[in-house]
């Protein structure tokens, strides 16, 4: 195989390295024609080596897979690699764009990426699951129980 180069600085690199020690681009095959470029090679020349290390978490959730693609790519502008998968427990098949998605980035692009959603209005800055309290979740079933029971003693009053 070819020896890979760097198509910013035209560094040589071994077959082992993706990335530019100098410079950090992806690194492509020497001879490669940069007039033809996949959009694949394109996309990874956006991303940025320091955000693309460590386990995959979480860092949002889509309603489908064209909103999951939309998140991708904002965050791909940022430099942040990303991935979806479909979220456990809907039973729609494969090859369905319906259904959730995860939005999975590595987790040294975490921050990054929450920053970038919360600039877009996409997740919120409230911790997972901090909805509403237990006490005021009782609190509201009790008056609802208090004024349905009002309004059967009124009807049961009229009607005697």
């Amino acid at each position: 195989m070819s020896p890979l180069v760097c198509p910013s600085c035209g560094l040589s690199h071994p077959e082992t390295e993706r990335f530019c020690a100098a410079c950090g681009m992806p690194l492509v095959v020497a001879g490669h024609d940069p007039e033809r470029v996949s959009e694949r090679h394109e996309r990874a020349r956006k991303v940025k080596p320091q955000l693309a290390e460590g386990e995959l978490v979480k860092v949002a959730g889509a309603r489908n897979q064209a909103e999951g693609e939309f998140i991708q790519g904002l965050l791909l502008e940022e430099g942040v690699p990303s991935m979806l998968r479909r979220s456990a427990g809907f039973d729609v098949p494969d090859f369905l764009a319906a259904g959730p998605r995860d939005v999975l980035v590595p987790q040294s692009g975490l921050d990054t990426a929450r920053d970038i959603l919360l600039q877009a209005e996409l997740i919120s800055n409230e911790p997972a699951g901090a909805g509403v309290s237990p006490v005021r979740l009782l609190t509201g079933l009790l008056i609802a129980l208090a004024i349905g029971a009002l309004v059967v003693w009124a009807v049961l009053a009229l009607h005697s």
